[in-house]
């Protein structure tokens, strides 16, 4: 299943066992923003171009591998991703707030999800929470607005300084408090794809 999600730009974040079905969760494999970005949908302007290239590329994997394809858009009813990810010994609510997984930090996020029918499938793999042994918390000092207590997000700080000519570090090269995290710097993503991520979370409040 790693092989044929690499071969089209994913890799399997997770596995897991969800009642009758094996569940895998997908997210951008290292060679993953190149396929998308050499995609039809990046270059041909309309709206959503990185969830509809998931819906595509997963959809047809899950043809090929006998699994049902499921997303965390299109909804509502929304799947319920961040149950499946806490449940899959793998990834945890973060001290930034969103999810962090073992291996990619903070940077992983799902494009989608291949359900098998046969419980077979799964192979489950358990690990612990990063940032429990964290002391430093760099991540918790770095944002230049204190978005983030440990406790909660300041989501309009947040907004009005990647927004602001202050924040230009945040809007093209992503999150500085998520670059501060340890884990997963292997996954910091390149200028262009942070780019890409931080204008759409500037146009889903109206900012861009």
């Amino acid at each position: 299943m790693e092989r044929a999600a690499q071969g089209v730009g994913l890799t399997v974040l997770s596995t897991l066992a969800e009642e009758t079905d094996a569940l895998a969760l997908l997210g951008l494999s290292r060679e993953g923003w190149r396929a998308f970005t050499q995609s039809p949908e990046f270059g041909d302007g309309g709206d959503d171009p990185l969830d509809r290239w998931s819906v595509r590329v997963i959809t047809a994997l899950g043809a090929k591998l006998g699994a049902e394809a499921l997303f965390p858009f299109g909804g509502p009813p929304y799947q319920p991703f961040l149950r499946w990810a806490a449940a899959s010994g793998r990834m945890w609510p973060s001290a930034l707030g969103m999810s962090i997984h073992d291996e990619h930090g903070v940077w992983m996020s799902f494009r989608g999800a291949l359900a098998f029918a046969a419980m077979d499938e799964v192979v489950e793999v358990h690990t612990t929470r990063p940032c429990d042994d964290c002391v430093s918390t760099p991540c918790l000092k770095a944002c230049p607005v204190d978005a983030f207590s440990g406790e909660s997000y300041d989501v309009d700080a947040c907004v009005a300084h990647v927004a602001s000519r202050e924040g230009a570090a945040c809007r093209e090269r992503g999150c500085l408090a998520r670059r501060a995290c340890w884990v997963g710097q292997d996954w910091v993503p390149e200028p262009g794809r942070a780019a890409f991520h931080m204008g759409a979370f500037l146009r889903a409040r109206g900012m861009a």
